[in-house]
């Protein structure tokens, strides 16, 4: 882009920026205040006691000091795949920089964004919390490139397509037999910031038959069935857009701070320094045009900005400083190797091999804690798939070298002289 036309660009979007408030209207603060001190609830907020679990087990039932949502919260934290968040990367696999983000702390930003998002607009902190906190379980090493390799193996296998919010549901829901709430893995399967909307309007959805029928739609359907994903609840909406607003600004101070791109790289102009702003203002600018209503919306301002931010990001950060640009033939080559030799070992019945020993039996201990199991014979595929996208980015470079030397992942270096 020429100069001239940059500084053009660059004029428009800061104009724009300046029309998001960065701060709730007077009116809207006498609103709620009196609100508050009427004792008034949104009527659109998930109350406890609609809580929907697949099984009625005495032990999962809601109390005075742990209710139904909270439960759900505490599930998700006990559960191995939460661990692993922390080895997992957020977008920079190979860098060298304790700092940089990783899943672990992604998902802590959503939940708190949006817990904040929701107490201004009245609705369920807990239910909040789990869906943010779940949301990323089922994402693979290596981030959405981790994402695209597993997918493309497994569609040329078995013509269906991963997606790491429908495998979030798988996680919690079938590998680790948590029973959560169906308004929890709603939220977690619709959670998807890469698909940005102004409104946000609710499914309907009501029961778990008409759930299981949407998941399957998104292994057969792809792109398609999870393009058109919604929210059945306030929050799942309040937590899909809080992650789009976690990682935008997020991201490029990583990309900063990593060295790939200098302060002034981006259009905004505030370099590092966006994180902040978008934080502030598209949490001011939601609530304001949200309060009270039965959807969750924002401004056509924030909005062309949100999804302007996002576009930048991918074409400066996604798709040529992070893991895609620099490494993705030879990630793609790794993740089909692995694949097919764990393939080929549950074929042998290898019980030798780490897909037994670190995965199979690993589950299969946890789900007998409730008298459930793991069939993890009927679908090999499936299997492969279960084990890959659990496995932490460290994890996974010391098996693929482990099993096919001939791949050399970079030394990471954390002290230079």
């Amino acid at each position: 882009m020429a100069a001239a036309d940059r500084e053009t660009t660059c004029a428009q979007v800061r104009e724009r920026m300046g029309r998001i408030q960065g701060s709730l209207s007077p009116e809207l603060i006498e609103r709620m205040t009196d609100d508050r001190a009427r004792g008034w609830q949104n009527p659109f907020r998930t109350p406890d006691a609609a809580a929907l679990r697949r099984e009625d087990r005495p032990g999962d039932a809601a109390s005075i000091w742990r209710p139904a949502f909270v439960r759900d919260v505490e599930k998700i934290i006990h559960t191995p795949a939460y661990n692993r968040y922390a080895g997992k990367t957020q977008v920079f696999s190979f860098r060298s920089n304790d700092d940089l983000s990783r899943r672990g702390l992604h998902v802590q930003l959503v939940a708190r964004i949006a817990r904040d998002i929701g107490y201004a607009l009245g609705l369920n902190g807990d239910l909040i919390e789990a869906i943010g906190l779940g949301h990323d379980l089922g994402h693979t090493p290596f981030g959405h490139a981790g994402e695209r390799c597993l997918n493309e193996v497994f569609r040329e296998h078995t013509g269906r397509w991963f997606f790491h919010n429908v495998h979030s549901v798988r996680v919690l829901d079938r590998l680790y037999g948590r029973n959560l709430t169906l308004q929890t893995l709603d939220g977690c399967l619709t959670h998807n910031g890469e698909y940005e909307q102004q409104v946000f309007y609710l499914s309907g959805l009501s029961g778990f038959a008409e759930f299981d029928e949407t998941v399957e739609r998104c292994y057969t359907d792809g792109g398609v069935a999870v393009g058109h994903l919604r929210p059945m609840t306030l929050e799942g909406c309040v937590v899909r857009i809080s992650d789009i607003i976690a990682y935008v600004g997020r991201d490029r101070q990583d990309a900063i701070a990593a060295g790939l791109l200098d302060e002034d790289a981006f259009e905004d102009g505030l370099g590092g320094a966006y994180n902040s702003w978008i934080l502030e203002h598209a949490s001011a600018d939601i609530i304001e045009h949200s309060y009270g209503k039965d959807h969750i919306e924002m401004s056509s301002d924030l909005f062309a900005e949100i999804r302007r931010a996002k576009a930048e990001n991918y074409a400066k950060i996604y798709r040529s400083s992070g893991i895609e640009g620099e490494r993705a033939e030879e990630l793609a080559r790794a993740f089909s190797l692995m694949y097919e030799r764990c393939l080929a070992d549950l074929r042998l019945r290898d019980e030798s091999s780490y897909i037994f020993r670190h995965h199979i039996f690993r589950i299969e201990r946890a789900l007998a804690y409730y008298r459930r199991t793991y069939d993890w014979q009927l679908d090999l595929d499936q299997t492969v798939v279960d084990y890959i996208a659990s496995m932490t980015d460290g994890y996974f470079t010391e098996l693929a070298s482990r099993w096919f030397p001939e791949i050399q992942f970079p030394r990471r270096t954390y002290i230079n002289e």
